[in-house]
């Protein structure tokens, strides 16, 4: 779980960005889009007084409201679940979206509140202006020094402009990373046991995170 915590809270530089995102952006090649919201987030996380001090329900509101539109959580939740994902039923594969879309979401709130003094970097994007599934290359600088850590994001083109739906951080593919852990609770539970896991953990994420908001 280390691992992800260190993917999220790396990842939510870029993706907490889409927070401020216009309308607009939808029509924006996706370097460009990540690239010009990028810095906002990193601004408004530097300055932003109740970020800085853990107010989750805060985070909370702004990721539901901003953040969400621009991932493309059905497909990462079937990515994840690989295989067993066409075997769950449609209300299985419904409910299984919902607990893995809510989980990242605390996880993505928790990591804003984290962001201090780094700085983004990006890397020339690859591939043809027509393609529809990219890959947007860029590279956290710590401060202080440190070696550069390695961030990519996939994205795919919809109707309603790019979506994530995967993130890479030093080396490690978020989908893969979860594969594993999703693949192990199917094989203990199946996929019921695995929603109850992830509904479990989101009930304590949430008490959490109305502690906090309470504080």
């Amino acid at each position: 779980m280390k691992l992800l915590k260190k993917i999220f809270a790396i990842a939510s530089l870029t993706v907490g960005a889409l927070a401020f995102a216009p309308l607009a952006s939808a029509q924006e090649a996706p370097d460009a889009l990540i690239k010009r919201i990028s810095q906002e987030v990193i601004d408004t996380a530097k300055s932003d007084k109740d970020i800085q001090g853990g107010n989750q329900k805060k985070v909370l509101e702004l990721v539901e409201a901003k953040i969400l539109p621009h991932v493309d959580f059905q497909r990462m939740t079937a990515l994840a679940a690989g295989r067993f994902w066409r075997e769950a039923s449609p209300e299985q594969q419904k409910q299984l979206t919902n607990e893995f879309r809510a989980l990242l979401v605390y996880t993505y709130s928790g990591a804003i509140s984290q962001v201090k003094d780094q700085k983004l970097e990006f890397k020339p994007m690859r591939g043809d202006p027509s393609d529809t599934d990219v890959e947007v290359r860029t590279q956290v600088i710590q401060p202080r020094g440190g070696d550069p850590i390695q961030l990519n994001y996939r994205l795919e083109k919809s109707p309603g402009g790019w979506k994530i739906y995967d993130v890479n951080v030093l080396g490690a593919w978020l989908v893969e990373t979860y594969k594993g852990n999703f693949a192990a609770e199917i094989g203990k539970g199946g996929i019921d046991g695995l929603i109850k896991t992830l509904a479990d953990k989101n009930k304590r994420l949430a008490a959490s995170a109305a502690k906090t908001a309470k504080s």
